[in-house]
C-alpha cells in the first residue's frame, strides 16, 4: 500500500540490514537474471510539508556485487563490466522529488563507472513505526531502469542467433528501511 505522506522531517539513515539493493538484467533473451550488492550506505532528507526539499544520497561498493556465481562476479568487477579496481563505488544523489499520484518520483543523479547520468526513480513511501529501541523506522521501495551501455557497460558478446548474451536494460529495485537520526 502506498501511503501519500512522507515520514516526519529529519535525516534517516539507511539501515543495510534491512535493506536491498537488487538488479535484473535479461540473460540469452530466455531467461532474467538477478543480482545484488551487500555493501552500501545512504541519507534521506525528508521535508514533508515541501516534499521537493526532500533529499536521498547513497553510495554502494562494486565488490559487493553478488548474483549467486563467483565466476560471473569476478566477471562483473572486471573492466569488461563495472571496472571495481579503478571505479569502488556507484553512486546516486537526488537532484529532485515530485509527487506522481499517490507516491513520488525522485530525480536524480546516477554515476555507475564515472559516468553520471540523470535518472527517475518511483518511490513509495511503505509507513513508519516504532522499533523495539527507541527509535523510528520509515520503509521505502523505489525502481528504475537504465541502460547499461549508456554507463560504460558496453560488454558485448552475439549469439548465433543474432542476439545479446547479455540484455542492455537493468532494472533496479530498492527496499530501504531507513532509521531516523537524532539530533
Amino acid at each position: 500500500m502506498t501511503v501519500a505522506t512522507l515520514p516526519q522531517s529529519g535525516t534517516w539513515a539507511i539501515d543495510p540490514s534491512h535493506s536491498s539493493v537488487e538488479f535484473v538484467v535479461r540473460h540469452l533473451v530466455v531467461t532474467k537474471v538477478k543480482g545484488r550488492f551487500g555493501a552500501f550506505e545512504g541519507t534521506i532528507h525528508v521535508d514533508p510539508a515541501d516534499p521537493t526539499g526532500s533529499t536521498v544520497e547513497t553510495t554502494i561498493q562494486v565488490a559487493s556485487v553478488d548474483t549467486h556465481d563467483e565466476q560471473r562476479d569476478a566477471h562483473l568487477r572486471s573492466p569488461d563490466f563495472f571496472d571495481a579496481e579503478r571505479f569502488p563505488t556507484i553512486a546516486f544523489r537526488s537532484t529532485a522529488v515530485r509527487r506522481d499520484g499517490s507516491g513520488y518520483d525522485v530525480e536524480g543523479e546516477l554515476t555507475i563507472k564515472g559516468v553520471t547520468k540523470p535518472v527517475t526513480m518511483t518511490l513509495e513511501y511503505n509507513g513508519t513505526s516504532p522499533d523495539p529501541w527507541g527509535g523510528t523506522r520509515a520503509g521505502f521501495s523505489a525502481q528504475t531502469e537504465v541502460n547499461r551501455r549508456d554507463f560504460g557497460l558496453d560488454f558485448d558478446v552475439k549469439l548465433d542467433s543474432g542476439s545479446a548474451l547479455v540484455g542492455e536494460k537493468i532494472k533496479i529495485y530498492l527496499e530501504v528501511e531507513a532509521t531516523l537520526q537524532q539530533g
